[in-house]
């Protein structure tokens, strides 16, 4: 997974695949999903990510049990 924030727009771009972007929804005016051929979620870009909290990213380390 790669995630890229562009703080000049506020956008955060999470891709989780190279696969090529085949269909692309709008679940609401700020929150996009492209999907591949096989359905599978390839990209999800927030608009206005920090401005509705998507960011600041929190990470927590841990280990598995």
């Amino acid at each position: 997974m790669q995630t890229t924030y562009y703080d000049e727009d506020d956008i955060l771009v999470m891709r989780f695949s190279d696969k090529p972007i085949t269909r692309e929804v709008s679940q609401d005016w700020n929150t996009h999903f492209s999907y591949a051929a096989d359905d599978t979620v390839v990209e999800v870009v927030v608009l206005d990510a920090a401005a509705i909290g998507a960011l600041p990213l929190e990470v927590l380390h841990g280990q598995a049990a």
